[in-house]
């Protein structure tokens, strides 16, 4: 009886054991896959409001060098669910200007939407596409000339449509290759459509194009070190070529930003934007009167934009 009562609680033991086993394996497992793979929605952002110092070179939606203050949202939203992920971004960023008598003037006008879908292709390779809308909010000047505009709401706006490869070999790098896109430049004013401004047929209020677009960006907030361990980095760099006109002529967007934390609300920014596009015509005054003469012939020129800030910042 003995014997019997010993081999029962023996057997009780093997399979609990066993039973125990399993259950650690398969947690184990789980572990794992939550570990390596981040599935469902990651949102997150900052707003930043600055007291900044602007200097402007050739910018075509106007502007002025100046101390101003700038305000600045970025937020963004990815999903990852098995093979697929989705990376959703906004970046709105506005700035004004009220120097001496004068009325308020304009130092900062962005609105950037960017949306892409993924599906693992093979080895550090995403097959991708990629939505990316750029437009402003309110009409732009060269000052001091205040009474005609040389840019407006959606006028310009941009929307990219392109099919690729994307390539991540790490968390900080990312380039977006696709053969196939097409561009779409806006212009809603009646005005400014007259004109031709941005590229468009006179009196047309759009114009497309077809060609291949390159997206690289490298980010890194982690960095080591007591120098570099509040410092955030950020750079992209957009090149589209027109097939149809020109494909030698390269449209080129490439934004930096580096930003510091100085503690939890108090952060310095430094932003820096240069654009290349042939198809924008930049009015320029060489002889400093203001008035842009006939003989001063619009023509595409690189276009620069500089901010530092300095205020206040809260992550989400």
């Amino acid at each position: 009886m003995k014997t019997k009562s010993l081999s029962t609680v023996l057997l009780f033991l093997l399979l609990g054991y066993v039973s125990f086993g399993q259950v650690t394996e398969v947690e184990k497992k789980l572990r794992e896959v939550k570990a390596d793979t981040i599935m469902g929605w990651k949102k997150g952002g900052v707003v930043a409001l600055n007291f900044a110092q602007t200097s402007l070179t050739n910018w075509a939606a106007g502007g002025q060098n100046s101390l101003s203050l700038n305000g600045l949202f970025s937020g963004f939203a990815t999903y990852k669910q098995g093979k697929s992920s989705w990376d959703n971004l906004l970046e709105i960023g506005y700035g004004l200007l009220k120097q001496g008598d004068e009325g308020y003037r304009k130092t900062d006008d962005k609105i950037e939407l960017t949306s892409k879908y993924g599906r693992e292709a093979f080895k550090d390779f995403n097959y991708a596409a990629l939505l990316n809308f750029r437009t402003q909010m309110s009409p732009g000047y060269k000052y001091p000339d205040t009474q005609n505009k040389i840019s407006d709401a959606f006028a310009p706006a941009y929307l990219m449509l392109a099919l690729g490869l994307d390539y991540k070999p790490s968390p900080y790098i990312s380039a977006f290759i696709a053969p196939v896109a097409a561009k779409f430049t806006f212009v809603t004013d009646p005005v400014l459509s007259d004109a031709g401004a941005f590229g468009v047929t006179p009196g047309e209020t759009s114009r497309s194009e077809f060609g291949g677009y390159l997206r690289a960006i490298y980010t890194r907030s982690d960095f080591k070190g007591e120098f570099l361990k509040n410092v955030a980095f950020t750079t992209k760099l957009d090149l589209f070529s027109n097939y149809r006109d020109n494909p030698q002529n390269i449209d080129i967007n490439w934004e930096t930003l580096i930003a510091l934390k100085v503690n939890k609300f108090i952060s310095v920014s430094f932003n820096i934007n240069l654009l290349y596009d042939d198809n924008v015509k930049v009015p320029v005054d060489r002889n400093g009167n203001g008035i842009f003469e006939p003989t001063e012939t619009p023509g595409p020129r690189t276009q620069f934009k500089e901010i530092l800030g300095v205020g206040f910042s809260y992550k989400f």
